[in-house]
């Protein structure tokens, strides 16, 4: 198990993870093992409840020192029949593991879509052997006739405005970058600056929901978007693709965006050493894949569907990571509140509010002992179950 010593992403949920296999560590993380008598899981899922502010020294970069960690104490079920106290952890890593484990098969789905959708949007064929095709001309691959065109042919294709706009607090329009760009949607937050009308009139483009998509290139490349009327001024880290041909459909332009196909051109395409900027130029040149428009919109129903299923709070994917979460959270305080040392009645809430769980296997009378930091000898506390 891998602890922080500093550097820690946050101190309220700080910085643990269970590791398997070789792995290097820096002096900056803290190589945990149980000893005999302790399961290192059941020390891991221990450990991600414990308040570990207490522990740490240092003003603006906290640091757990090991004289700190080795203070902290571990509950040890019925510690005086060791076969029986690694049943029972046994038996709680078992039940914590299993919303664990859900979680990470939820989170794996995901690969899963984007998977599929770049063999959905995948037309190469074999004879070009990774060369670019010739724009106009006509490929057939797995039975999908396909036509590559550069999207300065298919789209108008512009940034937003290029130095700082005039602000103003009471302003209706959001002036967005490319952070602003998230799943499809725009998203605002207590930073998006406004401005007001008389800015839109220099500085504003017209979209239209049907037809524009929204791509960010500069710093964070790759997010990608629709326009639904929000009202809004764009910066110059965003793209806009206003499609002007009929025969390609926006929401496949959207999916395709996202490919690693594209990313891998985007990579190719970019310019800058601190800050990286991918150009107008690049993106008119860009060749896509255009099948009819029937079978465009064929896939885009299908990675609509994969979409919802990954995306949507409400009805995918991340409902049921939350669910989970949640879940394994309520058990894990439930299986490891134990009697705080010296308090010999169980009935008494611990500090998390909880009553001490009974202890399944440990006979009327058993023992829960805390030990200090993996070692072998502590503190005892006598518990009716």
């Amino acid at each position: 198990m891998l602890i922080a010593e500093d550097g820690s992403a946050s101190l309220e949920n700080y910085s643990i993870q269970y590791a398997i296999g070789k792995f290097w560590a820096n002096n900056h993380v803290h190589v945990v093992c149980g000893k005999s008598g302790l399961n290192t899981r059941f020390l891991y899922h221990f450990l991600c409840i414990v308040n570990f502010i207490p522990y740490l020294s240092g003003g603006g970069r906290a640091k757990l020192t090991k004289g700190k960690l080795i203070e902290i104490k571990i509950p040890i079920p019925c510690p005086n029949n060791p076969k029986k106290s690694l049943s029972i952890q046994a038996k709680i890593v078992r039940i914590l593991d299993t919303f664990t484990d859900l979680t990470t098969e939820l989170s794996a789905r995901r690969k899963q879509y984007n998977y599929y959708r770049d063999q959905l949007l995948s037309f190469h064929h074999p004879a070009l052997k990774g060369t670019p095709p010739e724009e106009g001309n006509i490929y057939s691959t797995n039975d999908r006739e396909v036509e590559w065109k550069s999207l300065g042919d298919l789209c108008l294709i512009g940034d937003g405005l290029h130095g700082t706009p005039k602000y103003d607090e009471t302003g209706e329009y959001f002036f967005i970058n490319g952070n602003n760009l998230d799943n499809g949607n725009i998203v605002f937050n207590g930073k998006t600056k406004k401005v007001n009308d008389s800015m839109f009139k220099k500085h504003g483009i017209i979209f239209t929901v049907e037809n524009t998509v929204f791509l960010s290139k500069n710093g964070t490349i790759g997010n990608v978007s629709f326009y639904n009327n929000e009202k809004i001024v764009l910066g110059k880290s965003v793209a806009f693709f206003n499609i002007e041909s009929s025969d390609l459909y926006s929401r496949y332009l959207f999916y395709f965006l996202q490919t690693d196909f594209s990313k891998k051109y985007f990579e190719s395409q970019k310019t800058g050493s601190t800050i990286k900027n991918l150009g107008l130029k690049a993106l008119r040149s860009f060749k896509i894949p255009l099948p009819g428009y029937a079978e465009q919109t064929r896939i885009v129903a299908i990675l609509d569907k994969f979409d919802t299923l990954t995306h949507s709070i409400s009805e995918g994917l991340p409902r049921e990571i939350e669910l989970r979460q949640k879940q394994y959270e309520y058990y894990r305080d439930l299986l490891l509140s134990f009697p705080p040392p010296h308090q010999a009645t169980p009935a008494t809430p611990t500090p998390n509010g909880r009553h001490s769980p009974p202890l399944e296997g440990c006979p009327k009378g058993g023992v829960v002992r805390t030990v200090r930091g993996g070692t072998n000898s502590t503190n005892s506390t006598n518990s009716t179950e």
